[in-house]
């Protein structure tokens, strides 16, 4: 009898023991939304699909692959003549936009989700060139930094120097070479003309200074593109 009601005591403890370390599973948070594939207006290309709205303006119709554990999308647009950029929203996977002719512009969506409002997932970042009446040979779109980064700080080396990279395209892919501006300024002087290569190595620098480059890019026909001012930081 003792020993029954030792096992019945162990066996109600045990019970009490699982009850108190259980509970419920903790809910999963939300999944985050997928990365959309960019569809149209295709890559580095010219863009003469639309309506033509007027000598100035076209309606394009970007699109885009739909994304996991999405429901919604913010696409953005930027004139890369002007650096103006435009978003605006969207439930399907496309959105007619107006935007002006013989215009280079850059566009990415982003993947949005009700359930995780948290969650924003970028699309890789396209570039394109919108038709325009006339033209038979399209400028260069504007370089682009690769190297620094725009914005980082980097150590210099021991020969006080550092090197810098850059790459652009061009609808009619005829780059010639580029101008290369470099400096302490805020508008930094001309270092190096046509260059062939889409890099300058050995560019003199010093510690704790701010520094300032942007590349003119040229095509076979005389066209040219600016890009913005970079800056990195040489600590």
């Amino acid at each position: 009898m003792r020993k029954l009601l030792t096992y019945i005591t162990i066996l109600l403890i045990a019970t009490g023991c699982g009850k108190s370390g259980g509970g419920d599973t903790p809910p999963q948070p939300p999944p985050v939304p997928g990365v959309s594939a960019l569809l149209f207006p295709a890559k580095d290309e010219l863009c003469n699909q639309g309506t033509v709205v007027s000598a100035t303006q076209s309606k394009v119709v970007f699109k885009w692959g739909s994304a996991s554990n999405a429901d919604s999308y913010s696409i953005s647009i930027k004139n890369l003549l002007t650096g103006a950029s435009v978003s605006q929203s969207a439930t399907q996977t496309q959105l007619e936009v107006t935007l002006d002719r013989n215009t280079p512009y850059s566009w990415n969506v982003v993947s949005l989700s009700s359930k995780n409002t948290d969650a924003k997932t970028l699309s890789d970042t396209w570039k394109f060139y919108n038709s325009g009446p006339g033209v038979v040979s399209y400028a260069p779109f504007p370089a682009e930094a690769v190297s620094p980064a725009v914005g980082a700080s980097v150590a210099t080396s021991t020969e006080h120097t550092y090197n810098v990279v850059w790459k652009a395209s061009d609808v009619d892919n005829d780059i010639l070479n580029y101008d290369l501006y470099f400096g302490d300024s805020t508008t930094p002087p001309l270092v190096a003309a046509k260059i062939k290569d889409s890099f300058y190595n050995k560019l003199p620098v010093k510690q704790a200074t701010t520094f300032y480059w942007k590349v003119v890019t040229r095509d076979s026909n005389g066209n040219t593109s600016e890009s913005g001012v970079f800056q990195f930081k040489v600590l």
